[in-house]
């Protein structure tokens, strides 16, 4: 109301607002507590005036920035501080309320199919970069229970056509994965989104089977299935308490006997990287398989020893 016209006489603008004076003025008050400069002027020809940096651009977004906003935010309600995310949360919910119907759809699309999950100390690179159209048209064909068709690019830079019944979206770090049923290979997959081409929906509808979580597949595969290597160890803590040092993609927590206080983890990777990373474990540990991990321990023991020898202390005689 204020920016629509350089002023504003007092009773016309109460009257405008259907609101007595009192209130206006109760209402001037509180915006200016909000940083709005607006100066106020008595006498006959007196009235309200908004202040030079109190007028701003719209906020224009594209249907593309919308989303990305909203991605943004909440995942930084799923990962910040309480604080922090509860404003990240009430900002994402502010801003699906002026979004256009058909764009808040897609928005909610998101919010329903999208399962977060927290990244470990492998997964703090650079992520890929995701075509936003295909990761759309996955989070509608999740939540229509809709059968697609696409072209996969593995690991191995295989192309192959896969038929799929999308069930969730992963955000994993700065990487997005799909977890469907491969109709082909009468198995529940994970893919890369980063991988996907040619995506089609098909119009058919997912057939009824129970579902995975999602979440648990993504980071099992993560942690170990693009490995050769898997090192089993037994962690003289709970599971609970091991949990707290093991990310979900870093590896697999079984719990074991309660009473005896130990839980086994299966971490993937190269002996080096696994070496390393167990060394900054607070509690103790024993190597279960393979043998050649304690070799790798040992000799990262003995290097440390070598490069951090006590400094010598020289007393002067007499």
């Amino acid at each position: 109301m204020f920016s629509s016209r350089p002023s504003w006489n007092a009773d016309e603008l109460a009257g405008r607002l259907e609101v007595t004076t009192r209130t206006l003025r109760r209402d001037v008050t509180r915006l200016r507590d909000l940083g709005y400069p607006i100066t106020s002027t008595t006498g006959r020809y007196g009235g309200y005036e908004l202040g030079a940096g109190g007028r701003l651009p719209p906020l224009l977004l594209d249907d593309d920035e919308a989303i990305a906003v909203s991605v943004a935010l909440r995942e930084l309600s799923r990962d910040a501080d309480p604080t922090l995310g509860e404003a990240g949360l009430s900002a994402s919910t502010k801003l699906r309320q002026v979004l256009p119907a058909a764009l808040r759809e897609r928005v909610d699309a998101l919010g329903e199919v999208v399962v977060g999950v927290g990244r470990g100390p492998r997964q703090s690179g650079a992520g890929a970069p995701v075509d936003l159209t295909s990761l759309m048209s996955l989070a509608m064909c999740c939540r229509r229970l809709e059968r697609v068709t696409f072209a996969y690019r593995d690991g191995a830079e295989r192309v192959s056509e896969r038929r799929v019944e999308p069930h969730r979206l992963v955000s994993l770090g700065r990487r997005w994965y799909l977890v469907g049923f491969d109709l082909d290979r009468d198995d529940w997959r994970t893919y890369r989104v980063d991988r996907v081409s040619e995506l089609t929906a098909t119009g058919h509808r997912n057939d009824a089977r129970p579902t995975p979580d999602a979440a648990a597949q993504v980071s099992e595969g993560v942690a170990l299935r693009v490995y050769d290597t898997r090192a089993i160890v037994r962690l003289h803590e709970s599971a609970e308490t091991a949990a707290r040092y093991v990310g979900p993609t870093d590896g697999v927590i079984e719990a074991t006997d309660p009473d005896d206080g130990t839980c086994l983890v299966t971490i993937g990777g190269d002996l080096d990287w696994v070496a390393r990373y167990l060394i900054g474990f607070p509690m103790a540990f024993d190597v279960i398989e393979p043998d050649e991990l304690r070799g790798e321990i040992r000799r990262l023991a003995r290097r440390l020893l070598r490069d951090h020898q006590p400094t010598p202390v020289f007393v002067s005689p007499g």
